[in-house]
């Protein structure tokens, strides 16, 4: 029986489907509910997932910001922040980041050619976790179900979306749909050009799907499929 973690992606996105704008600021798509709702899911993983590039263009804390619900995690014998994870393979990560000095625990998977550079950059912040040759996303799953995890939430960016869905690796997808059109084809997108499992011919199930506020909020599971 796989000990991987259950696969979460998490995106906000325009009606034609991008994620971020080209401005320097970040792009805010959802609403105050949805942000909730969003911090609800944090709340109910082990690990939150972000990718490099993301982490550098928005320099997120990526907390669960509910004193409540960090209150409940740690009732239940969790501590108060899912563990922090992000995956490079360049391993350029500026220790000044956020992300590095805000919640609980972090961890970086990387190649192995990465792993001493990062080491010695980031010192204690985080843990470094050496993939091989390149980063293998089954090789990461293995090593987060080794340590516990049991829900893993990805939160982007399009690239690591991509690979997750490529490879047939997510088990549920949360989209919130903003109520506008962003229009730039150099602003990055929730997935880019890949071979997806879940194609035409093989539609993924709905399993959810309600307005909050002005967003629509969409729920699917890949690996059930519609009949």
């Amino acid at each position: 029986m796989s000990t991987r973690p259950y696969v979460l992606l998490s995106v906000a996105i325009s009606i034609d489907g991008y994620i971020d704008d080209t401005s320097p600021e970040r792009l805010l798509l959802s609403n105050e509910a949805d942000f909730d709702r969003v911090d609800e899911v944090r709340a109910e993983s082990d690990a939150i997932l972000i990718g490099a590039t993301t982490l550098r263009r928005d320099n997120p804390r990526l907390l669960v910001n509910s004193a409540t619900r960090r209150d409940e995690r740690e009732a239940r014998g969790r501590p108060p922040y899912p563990l922090k994870i992000t995956i490079t393979r360049s391993g350029d990560l500026d220790r000044d980041l956020k992300f590095w000095h805000h919640g609980g625990d972090k961890l970086i998977y990387c190649p192995d050619a990465a792993v001493s550079g990062l080491r010695e950059q980031l010192g204690d912040l985080a843990d470094v976790v050496g993939l091989g040759e390149v980063l293998d996303f089954e090789a990461m799953l293995d090593d987060l179900g080794a340590r516990g995890i049991k829900r893993l939430m990805v939160e982007g960016g399009g690239t690591v979306h991509t690979q997750f869905l490529s490879a047939g690796l997510a088990d549920e997808i949360h989209l919130a749909i903003a109520p506008f059109f962003l229009g730039d084809p150099d602003a990055p997108r929730f997935v880019n050009p890949g071979d997806f499992p879940s194609g035409p011919g093989n539609r993924m199930t709905l399993a959810e799907a309600r307005p909050i506020g002005d967003i629509a909020f969409l729920r699917y599971l890949p690996k059930e499929k519609s009949t």
